[in-house]
């Protein structure tokens, strides 16, 4: 019921438009090109500024913007726009695990088709181990890697400081000793209750909760995989046995809360470590009190964690991504709107605007973007982990699955009701059952 409503009012808002649209591009030679960006206030901030700039350089091509339109989920809002026909041409907010969907739905342009797709990719030196997180199982590309928020640890410096903690915990067994520490330091009223969490995850078992706890601390410890190879299931067991450990541990000897807090519980001094993005900074800075102090670190991994003898850690990506629909009446278009999106300047302004990472290669290299940097060096830590970066596996049933992974996170992590193995191994089963019902 919910996708019909969504479905008849996209139809009933933008149908007098484009007959509007039609009118215009026949009478005045000019071409009407309707671009959805995020409804978060500073990408609509960004894509305004993007597309006055562009109507200004390009008068014969006119660029509409319309933050996309309101619903449960941007990935429900989309699909019901192409089963309705009212898709924009251009959207830059696209999930790479909705992708799938769409283009089951027969709704996106493969970008490749345009002759110097991959020129453009070239010029912005996106790594092959970074690219080939977006190229779907038809060897085609119908997202443009556009933008990445790799989650990382954040933690209170001067929490740290006073807990005798002098830099951050790299492994499991690193990471439960400074909980230790926290913990003992933290009981401010001595009446052996705890008054400084160590660390916090929001419990509640929805499926995208996940996407910032089990999921990235999965790529992490796995050096990098993700549950798929193609369409099989490829679950590393090993890795996704110490993540649930970790967490139990986490739970069971109370570093993390089982609770879910009204206000936010590091900015108040009440959690030591979260695990986020870098859209965080723009937060903290606009409300952090005086004197509080934060810093960044990759995502601890298991002791006995290796990967090719290099330091390396991955992390989840959290990407979005930009397409054109295959509505479009202009493709070749569509598509100089789409390499202005992805230019320096336009991810001078993602970064300036936003606070967000372009995709693109050697960021701190770049005299482009040194300035900025220089100015938020907190992002440095970011930037860095770009390349290291891993995002979902393109299948249809990927909500259920993270469903799923939720439900036992909560019963194995956060109640203790399951052991690891357990967990895992009803993980994998119920997985292969939501193959056979769908499939």
């Amino acid at each position: 019921m919910r996708f019909c409503l969504i479905l008849f009012w996209l139809m009933l808002t933008f149908g007098c438009s484009l007959q509007k649209d039609k009118f215009e591009e026949t009478y005045s030679g000019v071409v009407n090109l309707k671009y959805w960006c995020s409804p978060n206030p500073q990408e609509i901030e960004l894509a305004k500024k993007l597309v006055e700039r562009w109507n200004q350089l390009h008068p014969n091509i006119k660029v509409e913007v319309q933050p996309l339109p309101s619903g449960q989920s941007s990935e429900e809002v989309l699909l019901a726009a192409i089963a309705g026909g009212t898709t924009p041409d251009v959207c830059s907010n696209i999930w790479p695990g909705a992708v799938v969907e769409y283009i089951k739905a027969k709704g996106l342009v493969p970008l490749d088709e345009f002759n110097d797709f991959d020129s453009v990719v070239n010029a912005r030196r996106i790594s092959p181990d970074l690219l080939k997180n977006f190229r779907s199982k038809d060897g085609h590309f119908y997202q443009f890697p556009w933008k990445t928020n790799p989650i990382m640890m954040l933690y209170n410096v001067k929490i740290f400081k006073e807990s005798g903690v002098d830099t951050p915990p790299r492994t499991y067994s690193e990471f439960f000793e400074v909980c230790e520490k926290i913990i003992m330091k933290g009981d401010i009223d001595k009446d052996g209750e705890v008054d400084i969490w160590p660390g916090y995850t929001d419990t509640r078992p929805i499926w995208w909760q996940r996407l910032f706890d089990f999921y990235p601390f999965y790529i992490a410890s796995s050096g990098g995989r993700t549950f798929f190879e193609g369409d099989e299931l490829k679950i590393d067991i090993n890795s996704a046995k110490k993540v649930f450990d970790f967490f139990r541990k986490c739970f069971e000897k109370k570093y993390f809360p089982n609770t879910n807090f009204q206000v936010d519980p590091f900015l108040t001094g009440k959690v030591a470590i979260r695990f986020t993005g870098p859209w965080t900074i723009t937060y903290l800075e606009a409300n952090k009190p005086a004197g509080f102090e934060y810093s960044f670190a990759p995502i601890p991994v298991p002791d006995d964690f290796t990967l090719k003898g290099e330091n390396i850690v991955y992390t989840y990506g959290d990407f979005k991504n930009i397409a054109i629909f295959s509505t479009t009446k202009h493709k070749e278009e569509a598509w100089e709107f789409v390499k202005f999106l992805v230019s320096e300047e336009a991810d001078q302004l993602l970064l300036e605007i936003c606070n967000q990472l372009p995709i693109r290669g050697k960021l701190l290299e770049s005299e482009k973007f040194r300035e900025y940097f220089e100015r938020n060096p907190k992002m440095k830590f970011f930037a860095e982990q770009v390349a290291f970066t891993c995002g979902v596996d393109e299948v249809m049933e990927l909500k259920e699955i993270f469903d799923v992974i939720s439900k036992e996170f909560e019963a194995c992590a956060v109640y203790g009701a399951k052991t690891p193995e357990d967990a895992v191994k009803s993980l994998t089963k119920k997985i292969n059952v939501i193959f056979e019902w769908s499939r």
